[in-house]
């Protein structure tokens, strides 16, 4: 098995229930870890049929900056079900900073993992 992290995705997307949230994009930032089978991958050095993690991130950076959402805990439940869709994914764990959400605070995130 192999552990695949993708860290500190920037993302600008519209996240919060505040007025001013409804109308201005903010920065999330996302972590992913994504557990999956690479046994076969690491004898043959083929890149074929292997977990493109290049597409995944393309995937979650159309969705999360074309998406609108009230909550940072549907967000990231979103993000993670996405991750999932793949079913060579065995476990995936998605964190989501939104960074200045509170006064004194540098970020405040939600953490969601699945397991298959």
């Amino acid at each position: 098995m192999a552990i695949i992290r993708i860290k500190n995705l920037l993302v600008r997307t519209i996240i919060g229930f505040n007025p001013e949230e409804r109308v201005n994009r903010q920065d999330v930032i996302i972590n992913i870890e994504i557990e999956v089978d690479v046994s076969w991958a690491v004898s043959t050095d083929l890149p074929d049929e292997i977990y493109n993690y290049k597409a995944i991130t393309k995937a979650i950076i159309a969705f999360v900056s074309e998406s609108k959402f009230n909550l940072l805990e549907k967000l990231t439940n979103e993000v993670l079900q996405l991750v999932m869709k793949d079913e060579r994914v065995i476990r995936a764990k998605v964190e989501i900073d939104k960074p200045h959400a509170l006064r004194f605070s540098e970020s405040v995130s939600v953490e969601l993992e699945a397991r298959r």
